[in-house]
């Protein structure tokens, strides 16, 4: 009978023991005599003189155990029988699961729950007999669990608890924490999800907008939030009320349309569909958290829409009817100096918010854009203020592994244009985020001489026609090759006139220019510094015209 008890408390134990990492350093005494009587189903029967005994070389320990009997499931008070052993292993078999590590006992002396057999087991392993003053009381039918009254057999089972729970409740933990991190980052695999609120709360959404709103007073209720674009919802609502018009541009990826919504113009990059992957990163850009600034093109939706035959993706935005800063300067006759100033401090400002990271528990990773050329830059309705955009090939620095974001695109973009010496001669760091930083000082560089090209010098001074960077040294399309040989080999820079000296903010700006492009990336200023030299060039111009 004790040793069907004894089998079922096995079974129990087993349960934990997956959980438990068992490596217990077993200690035992050689030849450890115990008093043995009424255990006669036990694989160690008891010897001679009610003895039983271990070998050279085993751990073993004795123990007194009270059992109370049954009739047939019924607990029958005042009956129980008393049992006398020994519980004995081989201390080298690794593969033993009695021990428990943490306690000098095997689990089989631990009392367990028992409901329709009571029984209660106490061991010992300091002398020779030492179970047979063993005091074990059987606890009354009434409890559920049988329980030792001496204070000792309480703290021989107060280890093996504290030692479940110090390893149960680790696991769960890591498991709650796992669980968590795997949820973040599914997220961050959105476009969308740093503004995906909640839309019961949401005064917004759909159906319940008001009919004057406009485009402007959501692209207001966005910067009052996270600033990283509108909910989601929200936007595939007005990505679908949308009435296409004329195409207004043509890119690598799609074409841009002129779009009406309630009464509002906006513009619509569709994306061809072989293009998934830039609309995905674009639209994922754009809804960076903290990205809004005046000086970048606002972001107002983006949504995939599938007719059945088609699939469109579509990119929502600000429409500004000057079009980029390419058409601009080739439209405008000239520009005069505080013009010529304005545009390229806006520029800078649009470049080092980009280019900037902002700390806290809403920040922004610094983002590079790499692939800044004019006709990615556009002219507000002033004529004076610009706005960065097309952010399809930008990247992302995550300051806490210190990695770059890098698209699943050619790691080699850009136009070849505008590229930097260190990417035509694949000498860029990929793994460096400030080398493509560098990269975009580079090219505004090149946009700056476009811009000042442009400008007059005087009320009645003159300026040089529009042309592109390197119009005299490469073909109107260049290959990789050709701006290799000619920026890498030959180092050779647009041209500088001799008129940008006559005239102190010419000369600035010349300078200016000149430290942009350097051959070594490491010497290039940063978009902060360049932003802070064209306020000082803005404030000295006002100066200047207050004089004369």
């Amino acid at each position: 009978m004790f040793g069907g008890i004894i089998q079922s408390q096995e079974k129990m134990w087993l349960l934990l023991l997956p959980v438990i990492l068992l490596h217990s350093q077993l200690s035992g005494t050689a030849a450890l005599e115990c008093y043995c009587h009424g255990d006669q189903e036990r694989n160690t029967p008891c010897y001679a003189n009610n003895t039983c005994h271990t070998k050279e070389g085993e751990a073993v320990v004795c123990y007194k155990a009270v059992v109370g009997l049954n009739d047939n499931g019924r607990i029958v008070d005042n009956s129980e029988k008393t049992l006398y052993g020994c519980f004995a292993s081989s201390i080298n078999d690794s593969r033993n699961s009695d021990w428990l590590p943490g306690t000098p006992y095997p689990f089989k002396c631990f009392n367990p729950v028992q409901v329709k057999s009571r029984i209660v087991i106490r061991c010992c392993k300091e002398t020779n007999f030492c179970n047979q003053d063993l005091n074990v009381t059987l606890a009354p039918s009434t409890s559920t669990e049988a329980t030792v009254t001496s204070q000792s057999a309480t703290k021989q089972g107060l280890p093996t608890v504290i030692y479940v729970l110090a390893v149960i409740i680790p696991i769960c933990v890591i498991t709650l924490i796992s669980t968590i991190f795997f949820l973040r980052r599914h997220r961050k695999h959105s476009p969308f999800t740093d503004n995906s609120f909640d839309t019961e709360a949401d005064p917004m959404l759909p159906g319940t907008t008001t009919p004057g709103s406009s485009i402007q007073e959501f692209i207001d209720f966005s910067n009052s939030g996270s600033g990283g674009g509108l909910p989601l919802m929200m936007q595939i609502t007005i990505a679908r009320q949308i009435q296409l018009e004329e195409v207004v541009g043509m890119g690598r990826f799609g074409d841009v349309k002129r779009g009406r919504w309630r009464g509002d113009n906006v513009a619509v990059k569709i994306f061809h569909s072989r293009e998934e992957a830039s609309w995905f990163r674009e639209a994922e850009i754009y809804q960076t958290c903290l990205l809004r600034h005046d000086n970048i093109l606002g972001f107002i939706a983006a949504d995939n829409i599938d007719n059945g035959t088609l699939t469109q993706l579509l990119l929502v935005t600000e429409y500004h009817e000057r079009g980029s800063l390419y058409n601009h300067l080739n439209d405008v006759p000239d520009l005069d100096i505080p013009s010529m100033i304005t545009i390229c401090h806006t520029i800078a400002c649009g470049l080092a918010h980009l280019h900037m990271e902002i700390f806290g528990k809403q920040g922004k990773p610094s983002i590079a854009h790499r692939d800044l050329k004019s006709k990615n830059i556009l002219v507000k309705r002033d004529g004076l203020t610009c706005c960065i955009a097309d952010m399809g090939l930008a990247v992302k620095h995550d300051s806490l592994t210190d990695t770059v974001n890098l698209p699943t695109m050619n790691d080699r973009v850009g136009t070849n244009r505008y590229m930097a010496p260190e990417v035509l001669s694949d000498a860029i760091n990929m793994h460096h985020f400030d080398s493509f930083k560098q990269g975009d000082i580079y090219s505004l560089g090149l946009v700056f001489w476009e811009v000042v090209r442009r400008t007059k010098d005087g009320e009645k001074g003159k300026c040089e026609e529009y042309q592109i960077p390197y119009f005299d040294l490469v073909p109107s399309d260049p290959t990789i090759e050709n701006m290799r040989h000619v920026v890498c080999e030959q180092n050779l820079r647009p041209t500088i006139t001799n008129r940008w000296h006559d005239t102190p903010s010419f000369c600035t700006m010349a300078k200016l220019i000149k430290e942009c492009w350097q051959e070594n990336p490491a010497a290039r200023l940063t978009s902060l510094r360049i932003k802070k030299t064209l306020t000082r060039l803005a404030e000295s111009e006002k100066v200047r015209s207050v004089k004369i």
